[in-house]
């Protein structure tokens, strides 16, 4: 048991010393420091347990059992952050069960220092603080494959923790960590659990985070958060492929913000930037499940429209250029307009993006000359292969 703490400390260690090293050369935040901070004061709780001999089990169990509270809160809390799930609510919860479990613990030494009671508080105090990343694991409609499997190694961690508990309470001996039999059992699984979900755990999530943070990235426009150029290319191809397959309608729609450039000149880049964000929420809540939404470059947008014949298309672009004029922007005088380029069609293997995009630029270009603030459709789709 004794080389199982050792190397329980040895464990802390390492992933203090990796998540150190990775640390230093990312972004410092509140979440990596308050891990950090839990793998060191378990760690030092540990070791403090390994080397306490001729100390009283009194003074050490009390400071060791006391750090190693603290650390677990501080690694729940540290998770929960990751998933975003810490808020003011479970700040105050994990504050009282961090000081209820200290206090239990020493009121256990004080008023009845049985090394079984003092086990049993110890593992329950010790499981409560994992029901709730529990909890956010398994149920929680945004978790992830990993997230649901980390919270499956709770829930079996919190019952390793309770087993523990009712052995050494139905208990007629007195058991210890270094005593043999299931007791033993218990604690060996459960102690290995608890590091092994508190650091290969942690870890995955936080992969998993920046892996997801990548994906948006590469995926999204980072100012109006709807789909960049490349991917909206790469669906609207898929898209053209497969509603040729099922030989039904579907159009493109491009438009742009009405005399843009005098806006950044007049009103400065930023009121530009924030009149692009504003346009971008406005339409993508107006949009359907089935729609891609793109800022193409600059001011230009485009959104494809699976499904919607020339009615169907005319109608919501009317609805995108209406709802446009209502968007009031914050010290810009003026309000919003765009113009708007249609093109519809039924497609076929032969239909090309490209194609498609040149016929709508042209209608753009079209309504623009019309006077802008207005829409213009190009039916001419003779040149579609």
């Amino acid at each position: 048991m004794k080389t199982v703490m050792i190397l329980i400390v040895l464990g802390h260690l390492f992933s203090l010393l990796l998540i150190s090293a990775y640390w230093r050369t990312h972004t410092k935040d509140q979440i990596l420091s308050k891990f950090l901070l839990a793998k060191l004061t378990q760690g030092f709780a540990w070791m403090l347990i390994v080397v306490r001999n001729g100390i009283p089990d009194v003074y050490t169990m009390s400071i060791a059992n006391s750090l190693l509270f603290i650390g677990f809160a501080l690694e729940t809390v540290a998770m929960l952050r990751l998933m975003q799930a810490f808020n003011r609510s479970a700040k105050v919860l994990y504050i009282v069960l961090t000081l209820g479990a200290i206090v239990g613990y020493l009121l256990v030494i004080v008023f009845n220092n049985h090394e079984n009671i003092r086990i049993a508080e110890a593992s329950i105090g010790t499981a409560l603080f994992m029901v709730v990343p529990a909890y956010f694991m398994i149920l929680s409609k945004a978790a992830s494959y990993i997230m649901k499997l980390i919270g499956l190694l709770y829930i079996f961690t919190i019952v390793s923790l309770i087993g523990r508990a009712i052995v050494a309470l139905v208990s007629d001996q007195t058991i210890g960590m270094f005593t043999p039999g299931i007791y033993q059992t218990f604690t060996f699984l459960a102690l290995f659990l608890i590091m092994f979900i508190g650091n290969i755990g942690f870890v995955l999530l936080l992969k998993e985070q920046a892996d997801q943070e990548l994906i948006r990235l590469a995926n999204y426009d980072d100012l109006t958060g709807i789909f960049n150029r490349r991917t909206f290319v790469s669906l609207s191809k898929q898209m053209i492929a497969e509603y040729a397959k099922k030989r039904e309608p579907l159009s493109l729609v491009l438009f742009d913000i009405d005399h843009f450039k005098k806006i950044n000149d007049t009103y400065g880049h930023h009121i530009g930037d924030r009149a692009l964000q504003q346009l971008a929420k406005r339409i993508r809540s107006m949009l359907r499940g089935t729609d891609s939404f793109s800022r193409y470059g600059g001011d230009e947008f485009a959104i494809l429209l699976p499904g919607a014949d020339e009615s169907e298309a005319d109608r919501m672009v009317e609805a995108f250029r209406q709802s446009t004029t209502q968007i009031l922007i914050p010290d810009m005088a003026s309000s919003l307009s765009i113009s708007l380029g249609v093109v519809t069609l039924i497609p076929t293997e032969q239909t090309r993006l490209e194609t498609l995009y040149k016929l709508c630029d042209k209608a753009l270009y079209d309504a623009k000359h019309n006077g802008r603030n207005g829409a213009a459709r190009t039916r001419s789709v003779s040149l579609l292969g």
